[in-house]
């Protein structure tokens, strides 16, 4: 029997074979022998044992909740249901669709698709709303409590004995303690929990930032608005006034070249001949006439001169003189002071013109300090130029974007922006030099054809 059963089942697994009773499947034919399993297995409770029931439940529990907020059957009546008064006011008037402009103002699909439909509450985060260690916090603050009604002062509480010297590091410095406080630590400064002695001690002590790091290096904004004479097609007086500042640009340039020449260029007349470049060669060649007489003379009379001393007499006369002088600058200088008494009235209006300068000075000071932070500064040995005028002639403008010829270099005018915010210094294009000369030869095949 059991080989004709094997024989059957085998014959109707194939994918021709036809049964007689049209209730049955092939499938059903194969699968009528009862498959024993082991049910003691936990691998098999859900392997083998229909649970779709329970999931279909469970479903159903979702939905309802998705859409009414919680289980129908725990709403009230009121909630589930209302009683249609039938008004008729209401029933009878027309809903008119809005149309143009209005009709922008309903939500797009998208949003109506993104929209969260559902009415299941957000579940709150648990653990934001814990506290590490919290019973023991709470130990803390109770026994904290007990000895303040005693009038004890905690250990840790306690101001230290000595005034800059080593403390010990309590319980609250380590990173493990509940205690500690919390902070941000994508914000800008972190707080320093160590003990500031030890730092200086140990030179750990972070760097203090200076307040002018803080700063913006330049008050130039990253993107500059170009002229209005600048636009594709701009208007007659803007377009001029920009053609004349780029026509000021070039002649600035040609200024400085000409400049340039000038100090350069030489008097024709004055170029160097035979005879004035043999005159210059031979110059200290030639011998001149010495006289020995008068370098004897010369030395006699500097010796005499150097010997001859003042006389008595003459040092008294000068004594004298040179008192009667100080005494004379002594006293002019009292008369002046007296003088003076009488020039209070000069003297209080020259005072304030003084004070009237230097506020002068300082106002202009500012405001040139306030006009240095919009201007490149010296940041290497290479000097800020600033870039050419993007600009267009007038027969080169046209009416539309399309066929409109693009100028200059986005890369460039980034590259250009960063220079004169002093962000990075002026740079130039390294010049490629060769170290080694080019070396030609001639192949082998190449030398056996010629």
């Amino acid at each position: 029997m059991a080989p004709n059963r094997r024989v059957k089942r085998v014959a109707a697994s194939q994918p021709g074979f036809m049964t007689l009773n049209t209730s049955i499947t092939p499938e059903n034919v194969v699968s009528n022998r009862r498959k024993r399993i082991n049910k003691n297995k936990k691998k098999n409770w859900n392997k083998h044992i229909d649970v779709n029931d329970v999931e279909d439940f469970l479903e159903d529990v979702r939905l309802q909740e998705r859409t009414t907020g919680g289980l129908i059957s725990d709403k009230s009546d009121e909630s589930l249901f209302f009683l249609d008064a039938g008004d008729k006011k209401a029933a009878t008037q027309t809903v008119v669709e809005p149309t143009g402009r209005r009709k922008a103002s309903r939500p797009l699909k998208v949003d109506l698709i993104l929209k969260n439909n559902s009415l299941v509450p957000v579940p709150k985060d648990i653990l934001a709303y814990q506290l590490p260690n919290a019973k023991k916090l709470r130990n803390v603050a109770k026994k904290a409590e007990q000895l303040a009604a005693i009038g004890k002062v905690p250990k840790k509480h306690r101001p230290p004995t000595k005034v800059d010297g080593p403390t010990k590091t309590t319980a609250a410095d380590a990173p493990n303690n509940p205690t500690r406080d919390f902070y941000d630590i994508w914000g800008q400064e972190t707080k320093e929990t160590r003990d500031p002695w030890y730092l200086r001690q140990t030179g750990k002590a972070p760097v203090k930032r200076r307040w002018k790091w803080n700063e913006k290096s330049s008050l130039v904004p990253a993107v500059e608005i170009i002229a209005p004479g600048g636009s594709y097609n701009p208007d007659f007086f803007s377009h001029q006034a920009l053609l004349l500042k780029a026509h000021e640009v070039e002649v600035k340039k040609e200024k400085e070249e000409n400049k340039i020449i000038k100090q350069l260029a030489y008097d024709k007349d004055d170029r160097a001949t035979e005879e004035s470049v043999f005159q210059e060669q031979v110059e200290g060649l030639e011998e001149e006439d010495y006289d020995a007489n008068d370098f004897n003379s010369a030395c006699t009379l500097g010796i005499l001169n150097l010997v001859e001393k003042k006389t008595e007499k003459q040092r008294k006369k000068e004594r004298v003189q040179k008192i009667k002088e100080q005494r004379r600058l002594a006293s002019r200088y009292k008369t002046g002071q007296h003088q003076q008494l009488f020039q209070l009235r000069s003297i209080k209006v020259s005072l304030r013109q003084r004070e009237q300068r230097t506020k002068e000075r300082q106002t202009q000071r500012r405001a040139n300090q306030e006009a240095e932070k919009y201007r490149p500064r010296r940041l290497g040995k290479l000097k800020f130029t600033a870039q050419d005028l993007e600009v267009q002639l007038t027969n080169e403008l046209t009416g539309s974007l399309r066929t409109l010829k693009p100028e200059g270099s986005v890369l460039k005018d980034r590259f250009k922006s960063l220079q004169k915010r002093n962000l990075i210094e002026p740079r130039e294009r390294a010049k490629f030099k060769r170290r080694l000369k080019i070396k030609y030869v001639e192949k082998r095949s190449f030398r056996e054809i010629t």
